[in-house]
């Protein structure tokens, strides 16, 4: 048994306490619990529990110890107190006593606490069951800790809903600090997280030492930025294993990604013998995704992977590897000698099969070496390995097909899970309305469903902005991951969180907002065409100004108090102020008012389910795109046509028709090929109008809206079609050479 540990200091009462004995007495009623996540049970009772200037936390059981040393250190550091640690409950001392208690309904993470008013009991059938009370007991008393800790008597039994409940952690596009990676990792297990997936290896960055393999941290952990300055850094093995042993003290799993065979610039631009083409090729600086990717006909590939594959597995114990698997253009493929030779070797059907032959070479190759994989979901494609769990990102439909066929999924879509995308696209309340289990499972499907993961990718995310996009979504997918359905009410779950920035405060956490500090929400008057305009803010206590005309608004700017009613095509800007102080940027709309507002709209092909704007009528109700393609303004169609046909349920005349696109080249947004203009005035015999091409040249990289449109001359229509090639693939210039392309259209206007 580890020799008994005794932490005493000074109790230095701050000036704040000095009128602490005067004040109102603190009975149960006035203490606060708004614990995040929320438990499965909890009972309040009358009573309070105190301690005064000495602690005592008592464990009998010696695979607690360092559990007691954990609570013991957050007692001395955060609330100035006395702590013992002892084998034996105190006579006449208040205690907290940490034990374990066969208790199989608890399974391994689930705990009950009690607390009385003259001991605090936590009990669990595994160690880590423990270590969930005591982070609910922290939430507690950072919330109660007055002169003396103060906390109110309740019962509570508390069992997660996933076994898996992650966050990824992007470390190449933006490399982290060790330090600061290990401060994530007491956030996530402070709010009952229990996986770190560790995203390690990139276009644009190798992250991790691996001594087979010098030049991967030599030559692809670095990249020469834009402004010629060098960029990068790399975790030594030593920085792995303690950052591995530090999380499994949190008792959280690390599980490391070694991406392939996409996304891996970095490692040919280091070994470029194994790519098809001998290279050379250089660390990326831009983001995206790259038509250079591992060589599938090349044994070398395989032999280097492997060697790879065999350094992570002695770092890492986790029983899963990540191997990516996602965004693997075929371009390169398609034209390799030697891939060709693979595909006929071994009898394959084309590069989609490939790339499954390519995942389950490495899945077998991990199985030997008792390791299981985790993909993407694109690992679905050509076939899945067998023991493969498909991590679904594009939609939920990748985690439906996996658990259909017996394989574990873990559920993060792009809708709900990726933090690195605007708070205005995905707030607060989105991701707490994510429920990982697709309603199309029955029980047994529902089964391979592990939990899910928020995703904090990095590409515009350094290190200092992490914490305002992570923070306080996460507390709404930690909610999500550990606390039942029934058990989950937004509306309580937002007054809980109030408390919370407290805590999070607290623990240094630079938060940023709930949702967009300024929100549009309009209504329209199908009959005039005429919008009624609501502003509300996105956190409390703010205050909107606004203007209508265009101009800059300030803190002198109309302050909004009533929607206001629009009547013609303008420009709202409004700014947030709290305390006089603006919060965020100049939030803007712009409100076009035609013919076709409200009117119906026919595609002949659907849009994208994770680009669809507000539904079907979103690119006629007035609203005009900004430059982000995420604002839920655009609709975006991969590798498709937009065909549309607008009824403006009579004949009318027509003297313009205007159609706005985004293009952003980088991420394979390009401008159509070709738009044309048709009329009709019975909706089957239609007259082309004009046809447009040359749009914008398709090597423009800046991300660029436009208008296109036509005049016309005494033309009397009620029908409107309007037709958009899309380029359907990206050009042999460009990074993803042979993907799919994408358009994005906001707004049809018709005059």
């Amino acid at each position: 048994m580890k020799k008994m540990r005794v932490f005493a200091i000074v109790l230095i009462i701050a000036v704040s306490f000095a009128g602490c004995n005067s004040q109102k007495k603190i009975t149960s009623e006035n203490l606060k619990i708004d614990l995040v996540p929320q438990v499965s049970d909890l009972t309040k009772k009358s009573g309070t529990f105190s301690f005064d200037e000495k602690i005592v936390v008592v464990s009998e059981n010696e695979e607690l110890l360092d559990l007691q040393d954990y609570l013991s250190k957050f007692l001395f550091e955060e609330c100035n107190k006395n702590v013992a640690i002892v084998s034996k409950k105190p006579d006449g001392l208040p205690f907290i006593h940490l034990f374990l208690k066969k208790n199989a309904q608890l399974g391994n993470e689930g705990y009950t606490l009690e607390i009385s008013d003259k001991y605090i009991e936590l009990s669990a059938h595994e160690p880590a069951g423990i270590f969930y009370g005591i982070q609910t007991l922290k939430q507690l008393v950072a919330t109660n800790n007055h002169a003396k800790i103060i906390l109110p008597q309740l019962l509570i039994t508390d069992i997660p809903k996933f076994p898996w409940r992650g966050m990824l952690l992007d470390c190449c596009r933006h490399f982290m600090e060790k330090e600061f990676v290990k401060r994530y990792i007491d956030l996530l297990a402070y709010h009952k997280m229990n996986r770190l997936h560790w995203h390690l290896t990139e276009d644009q960055g190798w992250r991790i030492e691996i001594e087979k393999y010098p030049k991967l941290t030599e030559i692809g952990a670095w990249r020469n930025e834009v402004d010629g300055k060098k960029y990068g850094g790399f975790y030594s093995k030593e920085d792995v294993k303690e950052i591995v042993e530090y999380a499994a003290s949190r008792y959280i799993t690390v599980v490391p990604e070694i991406e392939l065979p996409g996304h891996s610039s970095a490692a040919l631009a280091s070994y470029p013998e194994i790519s098809c083409t001998g290279g050379p090729f250089q660390v990326e600086t831009n983001w995206g995704v790259f038509k250079d990717i591992y060589c599938a006909g090349n044994d070398n590939t395989f032999a280097f992977l492997q060697d790879v594959l065999d350094e992570v597995c002695e770092l890492f114990p986790s029983e899963y590897i990540h191997i990516g698997g996602d965004e693997a253009p075929k371009y390169r493929w398609e034209n390799c000698e030697k891939c060709q030779k693979r595909i006929e070797d071994e009898k394959l059907h084309d590069e989609h099969e490939l790339q499954s032959y390519f995942i389950k070479r490495i899945e077998k190759y991990l199985s030997s070496k008792g390791k299981k994989i985790i993909g993407w979901d694109e690992i679905l494609e050509g076939g899945l390995a067998p023991g493969a769990t498909v991590q679904s990102w594009r939609g939920i439909e990748g985690g439906i097909e996996a658990a259909r066929t017996g394989h574990d999924a873990i559920m993060s879509p792009t809708s709900h899970a990726y933090f690195d995308y605007d708070v205005k696209t995905t707030d607060l309340e989105k991701v707490y309305s994510f429920d990982p289990i697709p309603e199309e499972l029955n029980e047994t499907e529902a089964k391979h469903i592990l939990g899910g993961e928020c995703n904090m990718w990095t590409e515009r995310a350094p290190q200092e902005t992490i914490d305002s996009k992570v923070f306080p979504r996460i507390l709404a997918m930690a909610e999500v991951l550990w606390t039942y359905p029934q058990n989950r009410n937004y509306e309580e779950f937002h007054n809980r969180v109030q408390t919370h920035y407290d805590r999070l405060e607290k623990l240094g956490v630079n938060y940023g907002f709930e949702s967009q500090p300024v929100i549009f929400k309009t209504e329209i008057d199908l009959n005039t065409g005429n919008y009624k305009l609501i502003l509300s803010s996105g956190k409390q206590k703010l205050d909107i100004h606004f203007t209508i005309d265009g101009s800059e608004p300030n803190e002198n700017s109309e302050k909004y108090s009533q929607a206001i009613l629009i009547d013609k095509t303008c420009k709202i800007k409004a700014i947030a102020l709290h305390d006089g102080k603006r919060i965020g940027n100049i939030f803007e709309r712009k409100f076009t008012k035609h013919k076709a507002i409200g009117k119906k709209i026919i595609l002949k092909n659907q849009y994208s389910k994770n680009y669809p704007a507000n539904g079907e009528n979103s690119i006629i109700d007035g609203l005009k795109g900004t430059n982000e393609y995420r604002d839920k303004l655009w609709q975006g169609f991969e590798g498709e046509d937009l065909e549309a046909i607008i009824d403006l349920n009579e004949t009318m005349k027509i003297s313009e028709i205007k159609l706005g696109f985004l293009q952003s080249v980088p991420s394979w947004i390009f401008a159509p090929t070709k738009v044309s203009f048709y009329t009709s005035s019975n909706g089957k015999d239609y007259e082309k109008a004009e046809e447009i091409t040359d749009i914008l040249p398709e090597k423009l990289m800046k991300t660029t809206t436009k208008d296109i449109g036509i005049k016309l001359d005494n033309t009397k229509a009620q029908f409107i079609k309007i037709v958009g090639l899309n380029k359907q693939k990206c050009p042999d210039w460009h990074p993803g050479a042979g993907g799919k392309t994408w358009i994005f259209i906001d707004e049809i206007e018709i005059y």
